[in-house]
């Protein structure tokens, strides 16, 4: 079974054409480790990575907030031409927040506003192997202050990286070095 990346990040607002650039670089960083891309089906920061992951000959998942193609476009104005496979969940933009975490190994998180945060919280409260794509703004850049608020053992990774590439290399080998392990989500963290 591949591994699947879940990217998580700004989906709109105001977006730096290096910090797009990174992000696709991500989608590519993500098909050369034969993984699958998993996103919320939604534009900006993820959908540049799917793109790129897309141009690279990898592998596309999207979990759609909406309840089947049609509301998906037209009423969540999301992109769909460069997944592979979607799954539509009909629990609005919040909602399928834990759908997505969960269909992931690990959770790369680049800038992010609210939608973002919350994608943290369920991961990190999960123990995921999170990788952290640095200098791209918003939630991603307050991923440090975040865990020492929360103050809470989880079993999270956290890997942090500027580079896509060496992001993702470190991201797999973590979750490599985890293989055979209970999930991290079973065990019991501090209340």
């Amino acid at each position: 079974m591949k591994v699947q990346i879940g990217v998580m990040g700004s989906a709109g607002g105001r977006m730096r054409k290096d910090i797009r650039r990174r992000a696709y670089e991500l989608g590519r960083a993500i098909a050369e480790n034969d993984c699958v891309l998993v996103t919320g089906a939604c534009p900006g920061l993820p959908y540049d990575a799917v793109r790129g992951c897309k141009e690279a000959g990898g592998l596309t998942a999207g979990i759609s907030p909406a309840l089947d193609l049609y509301e998906h476009i037209n009423r969540y104005n999301s992109p769909y031409e460069e997944f592979d496979v979607m799954v539509y969940t009909g629990d609005g933009l919040m909602g399928r927040e834990v759908t997505g975490i969960r269909s992931c190994d690990i959770v790369i998180l680049i800038g992010g506003r609210s939608g973002t945060l919350g994608e943290f919280a369920i991961a990190y409260d999960e123990g995921k192997v999170i990788g952290v794509l640095s200098d791209t703004g918003g939630v991603a850049d307050h991923v440090d202050e975040l865990v020492e608020i929360i103050h809470k053992k989880t079993g999270a990774k956290l890997v942090f990286d500027a580079d896509p590439h060496r992001l993702m290399a470190s991201v797999v080998r973590a979750h490599e070095q985890r293989k055979g392990q209970p999930p991290h989500r079973l065990t019991r963290p501090e209340v």
